[in-house]
């Protein structure tokens, strides 16, 4: 007699991602892919050489669990210059192979079965499947468009004594907000009176425009030792292919994250950490290069976007801009992403994916401008083109 297979459900009821979706229809439709967060230019040479030189010369074994030293060192000087953090790179610095396996060791060793773990939505897609694969029990903070603010009373609803872990990410992906400093002390304020940790993911520190700062919950008194912050060389470098990430935060936090990055991919190859840490070294200058490169990236596709009849949303950090589609069309957000890209020639993701359950707002789309100024042109000009004689 034959038994049914028994999957695990969390990852048997995934879908395809929407990201996979929307690229597949650009690519049969020859469009201009705005949808998908990566940038079309590699990070700066001097890092690819250093980590090509390490490849051919070695090592090119197993480096240390917790990351190469030299990176490691690296990385706490890093969190020290910008933001006055100290961590020791001995046992409060840990490299992992990209920002979302960084989330999954943290999640994974943070929380377990019956834990609450609080997301806020719009939520980058990893996190609840992590979370509820490890048995914990997922809420939700829904921020309300058009200015997609936190406050006190919706930190109050949802944290409870069997809170575990508060998932943080400022600046925010997909909407491109960056957390004030109210927010943050509403985040701290919540977290002193539980019992919970934060994981905060800041893969986009750097990327944030307007002269707005970014601040890290664990500069907050206080918050120190209840934070471990995610960062991503991907997101800082232009580097996403490479899937170097790290975590920094107080060495008990560390030390269990750590016990789960082992049996996840236990380490990372020696000669892209290697070159990471050059990048830090030698190349910081060319990420601040970037981020005003990309803010005019951001300026230019706003006020084409405005001149078609999109509502433009702040910007405030990250690769994306979200606006809104109401005075173009009746129809929902994922509706009108696959018309576009079959008759306009752009791809854009719905905003309405990044949300769970009912009343998620379903009139906002989400561009990416990580790309080329002529890319970004070309875009501009199917879409004037196309609303023109629509």
């Amino acid at each position: 007699m034959s038994h049914p297979r028994a999957f695990n459900p969390v990852f048997a009821r995934q879908g395809t991602t929407i990201f996979t979706v929307m690229s597949a229809l650009a690519t049969e439709h020859k469009a201009v892919n705005l949808g998908q967060g990566f940038p079309d230019l590699d990070g700066p040479e001097s890092i690819r050489a250093a980590a090509a030189k390490v490849l051919m010369d070695g090592p090119n074994q197993y480096p240390p669990m917790p990351g190469l030293p030299e990176l490691r060192r690296e990385l706490s000087a890093h969190a020290k210059k910008f933001y006055g953090l100290d961590y020791d790179w001995g046992d409060e610095v840990l490299v992992t192979s990209g920002g979302t396996e960084a989330l999954t060791a943290a999640i994974l060793g943070l929380a377990g079965p019956g834990d609450e773990v609080v997301l806020i939505e719009p939520a980058y897609d990893s996190y609840r499947p992590i979370a509820e694969a490890a048995g914990a029990i997922v809420k939700t903070i829904t921020l309300a468009p058009p200015h997609f603010r936190l406050t006190d009373a919706m930190l109050t609803a949802a944290i409870t004594p069997r809170t575990r872990v508060l998932m943080i990410n400022s600046p925010l992906n997909p909407i491109g907000r960056v957390f004030d400093i109210e927010e943050m002390n509403a985040i701290a304020r919540a977290l002193r009176e539980s019992n919970a940790y934060a994981i905060c993911d800041e893969v986009y520190e750097h990327l944030t425009y307007d002269g707005r700062p970014h601040i890290p919950l664990a500069t907050l008194p206080g918050m120190r030792e209840r934070v471990v912050r995610v960062g991503s060389a991907g997101k800082i470098f232009s580097l996403t292919g490479w899937k170097v990430g790290w975590l920094t935060g107080p060495r008990d936090m560390i030390s269990v994250i750590a016990k789960a990055h082992q049996f996840l991919t236990f380490t990372t190859p020696p000669s892209l950490q290697l070159g990471v840490a050059h990048g830090l070294t030698h190349e910081m200058a060319s990420v601040m290069a970037l981020t005003a490169r990309l803010q005019g990236n951001r300026n230019i596709l706003a006020a084409g976007l405005s001149e078609i009849g999109f509502e433009i949303l702040p910007s405030e950090g990250t690769y994306f801009l979200t606006a809104g589609i109401a005075g173009l069309t009746n129809e929902k957000d994922r509706a009108f992403c696959e018309r576009l890209v079959r008759e306009a020639g752009v791809a854009l993701i719905p905003i309405s994916e990044f949300f769970s359950g009912p009343g998620r707002p379903d009139t906002y789309v989400r561009f990416a401008f990580c790309k080329q100024r002529p890319v970004i042109e070309d875009a501009l000009a199917r879409l004037k083109a196309y609303f023109k004689h629509g």
